[in-house]
Protein backbone atom coordinates (compact mmCIF):
# COMPACT_ATOMS: atom_id res chain seq x y z
CA UNK A 1 0.00 0.00 0.00
CA UNK A 2 1.62 3.48 -0.79
CA UNK A 3 1.18 5.84 1.90
CA UNK A 4 -1.03 9.13 1.55
CA UNK A 5 0.10 12.23 2.31
CA UNK A 6 -2.08 12.50 5.83
CA UNK A 7 0.06 8.72 7.02
CA UNK A 8 3.02 10.62 5.58
CA UNK A 9 2.42 13.46 7.94
CA UNK A 10 1.29 11.46 10.83
CA UNK A 11 4.38 8.89 10.93
CA UNK A 12 6.48 12.07 11.08
CA UNK A 13 4.82 13.65 13.78
CA UNK A 14 5.21 9.98 15.51
CA UNK A 15 8.59 10.10 14.74
CA UNK A 16 8.32 6.65 13.19
CA UNK A 17 9.88 8.28 9.93
CA UNK A 18 12.41 10.42 9.76
CA UNK A 19 13.36 13.26 7.30
CA UNK A 20 15.56 15.97 7.36
CA UNK A 21 15.42 18.93 6.67
CA UNK A 22 12.05 18.72 5.57
CA UNK A 23 9.95 21.67 4.31
CA UNK A 24 6.05 21.18 4.77
CA UNK A 25 5.27 22.23 0.91
CA UNK A 26 7.60 18.88 -0.23
CA UNK A 27 4.57 16.64 1.04
CA UNK A 28 2.82 15.46 -1.47
CA UNK A 29 -0.80 13.52 -1.83
CA UNK A 30 1.71 10.45 -2.20
CA UNK A 31 5.37 10.95 -1.91
CA UNK A 32 7.66 13.25 -0.20
CA UNK A 33 9.84 15.57 -2.76
CA UNK A 34 13.04 15.12 -2.86
CA UNK A 35 15.97 17.69 -3.69
CA UNK A 36 19.82 17.43 -4.71
CA UNK A 37 22.38 18.07 -1.90
CA UNK A 38 25.91 19.23 -2.76
CA UNK A 39 27.97 16.50 -3.20
CA UNK A 40 28.59 15.10 -6.48
CA UNK A 41 30.83 12.11 -7.18
CA UNK A 42 33.00 10.97 -10.51
CA UNK A 43 34.54 7.81 -11.14
CA UNK A 44 38.57 7.95 -11.39
CA UNK A 45 40.14 7.04 -14.45
CA UNK A 46 41.65 3.82 -14.12
CA UNK A 47 45.36 3.31 -15.78
CA UNK A 48 43.82 0.16 -17.93
CA UNK A 49 40.11 1.91 -18.53
CA UNK A 50 38.65 -0.89 -17.06
CA UNK A 51 36.92 -1.01 -13.48
CA UNK A 52 36.25 -4.38 -12.25
CA UNK A 53 34.05 -5.99 -9.14
CA UNK A 54 36.57 -7.44 -7.25
CA UNK A 55 38.61 -4.05 -6.56
CA UNK A 56 37.41 -0.83 -4.79
CA UNK A 57 36.16 1.71 -7.26
CA UNK A 58 37.81 5.12 -6.60
CA UNK A 59 36.02 8.30 -7.26
CA UNK A 60 37.15 12.20 -7.10
CA UNK A 61 34.21 13.71 -5.09
CA UNK A 62 33.16 17.39 -5.43
CA UNK A 63 31.21 19.74 -2.94
CA UNK A 64 29.47 22.82 -4.89
CA UNK A 65 26.06 24.40 -4.51
CA UNK A 66 26.61 24.19 -8.38
CA UNK A 67 27.68 21.68 -11.08
CA UNK A 68 27.84 21.11 -14.56
CA UNK A 69 26.82 17.78 -16.05
CA UNK A 70 28.56 17.21 -19.16
CA UNK A 71 26.44 15.27 -21.95
CA UNK A 72 26.75 12.01 -21.99
CA UNK A 73 28.36 12.07 -18.65
CA UNK A 74 27.17 10.13 -15.41
CA UNK A 75 27.95 11.30 -11.66
CA UNK A 76 26.74 10.32 -8.36
CA UNK A 77 24.79 12.73 -6.66
CA UNK A 78 22.77 13.15 -2.45
CA UNK A 79 19.97 13.95 -1.29
CA UNK A 80 19.46 17.06 1.01
CA UNK A 81 17.42 14.82 2.83
CA UNK A 82 18.47 12.53 5.61
CA UNK A 83 16.07 9.57 6.10
CA UNK A 84 15.56 6.71 8.92
CA UNK A 85 13.41 4.55 7.56
CA UNK A 86 11.02 1.80 10.07
CA UNK A 87 11.24 -1.67 9.73
CA UNK A 88 8.16 -2.25 8.15
CA UNK A 89 8.14 0.81 5.36
CA UNK A 90 10.18 0.31 2.24
CA UNK A 91 10.18 3.34 -0.72
CA UNK A 92 11.51 3.80 -4.19
CA UNK A 93 12.94 7.44 -6.01
CA UNK A 94 11.06 8.32 -9.15
CA UNK A 95 12.99 11.18 -11.18
CA UNK A 96 10.68 14.62 -12.25
CA UNK A 97 9.16 13.98 -15.48
CA UNK A 98 10.27 17.93 -15.98
CA UNK A 99 13.99 17.47 -15.62
CA UNK A 100 13.26 13.78 -17.81
CA UNK A 101 12.06 16.19 -20.62
CA UNK A 102 15.42 18.18 -20.46
CA UNK A 103 17.55 14.83 -20.77
CA UNK A 104 18.29 14.23 -17.28
CA UNK A 105 17.77 10.84 -16.23
CA UNK A 106 18.00 10.04 -12.44
CA UNK A 107 17.95 6.48 -10.39
CA UNK A 108 18.46 4.86 -7.81
CA UNK A 109 19.60 0.98 -8.03
CA UNK A 110 16.56 -0.80 -6.64
CA UNK A 111 14.21 -0.04 -3.24
CA UNK A 112 15.37 1.98 -0.48
CA UNK A 113 15.26 -0.73 1.80
CA UNK A 114 12.70 -0.87 5.27
CA UNK A 115 15.43 0.10 8.22
CA UNK A 116 17.64 2.12 6.10
CA UNK A 117 18.95 5.31 7.24
CA UNK A 118 21.37 7.97 5.35
CA UNK A 119 21.31 10.03 2.22
CA UNK A 120 20.30 8.55 -0.45
CA UNK A 121 22.46 8.23 -3.67
CA UNK A 122 21.45 9.48 -6.83
CA UNK A 123 22.72 7.87 -10.11
CA UNK A 124 22.23 10.66 -12.66
CA UNK A 125 23.03 11.01 -16.35
CA UNK A 126 22.95 13.63 -19.23
CA UNK A 127 21.37 12.25 -22.40
CA UNK A 128 21.02 15.76 -23.91
CA UNK A 129 23.41 17.07 -26.39
CA UNK A 130 23.80 20.35 -24.15
CA UNK A 131 25.11 20.46 -20.62
CA UNK A 132 22.55 20.81 -17.72
CA UNK A 133 23.34 22.84 -14.37
CA UNK A 134 22.59 21.23 -11.66
CA UNK A 135 21.77 23.52 -8.41
CA UNK A 136 21.71 21.81 -4.42
CA UNK A 137 18.51 22.08 -3.26
CA UNK A 138 16.60 21.80 -6.40
CA UNK A 139 13.66 19.31 -6.84
CA UNK A 140 15.02 16.46 -8.17
CA UNK A 141 12.60 13.43 -7.80
CA UNK A 142 9.77 12.08 -5.64
CA UNK A 143 9.75 9.59 -2.53
CA UNK A 144 7.27 7.03 -2.67
CA UNK A 145 6.39 4.92 0.37
CA UNK A 146 5.00 1.72 0.25
CA UNK A 147 3.85 -0.17 3.78
CA UNK A 148 4.41 -3.70 3.96
CA UNK A 149 2.49 -6.59 5.53
CA UNK A 150 4.47 -6.65 8.68
CA UNK A 151 8.22 -5.59 10.03
CA UNK A 152 11.22 -7.25 8.11
CA UNK A 153 12.87 -10.62 9.51
CA UNK A 154 15.98 -8.89 8.46
CA UNK A 155 15.59 -4.70 7.90
CA UNK A 156 18.50 -3.18 6.13
CA UNK A 157 21.90 -2.52 8.26
CA UNK A 158 24.04 -2.95 4.87
CA UNK A 159 27.32 -1.57 3.72
CA UNK A 160 25.76 2.05 3.09
CA UNK A 161 24.28 1.99 6.28
CA UNK A 162 24.32 5.88 7.98
CA UNK A 163 25.75 7.20 4.26
CA UNK A 164 25.97 10.79 3.59
CA UNK A 165 27.41 12.44 0.41
CA UNK A 166 27.43 10.72 -2.68
CA UNK A 167 28.47 7.78 -2.00
CA UNK A 168 30.33 5.46 -4.31
CA UNK A 169 29.90 1.56 -5.15
CA UNK A 170 31.15 -0.85 -2.41
CA UNK A 171 30.63 -4.08 -5.02
CA UNK A 172 33.70 -5.35 -4.18
CA UNK A 173 32.38 -5.97 -0.79
CA UNK A 174 29.93 -8.60 -1.88
CA UNK A 175 30.84 -12.28 -1.09
CA UNK A 176 29.06 -14.15 -3.65
CA UNK A 177 30.95 -13.81 -7.62
CA UNK A 178 27.96 -15.27 -9.44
Amino acid sequence: MILSDKTIIKMLKEKTLFIEPLEEGQIQPASVDIRLGNTFSVVEDTSDGIITMQNEIKYKTIVTDKYILLPGQFVLATTLEYFAMPDDLTAFVEGRSSLGRMGLFIQNAGWVDPGFEGEITLELFNANRCAIELQSGRRVGQLVFAKMDENALNPYRGKYQGQKGATGSKVFMDNDVS
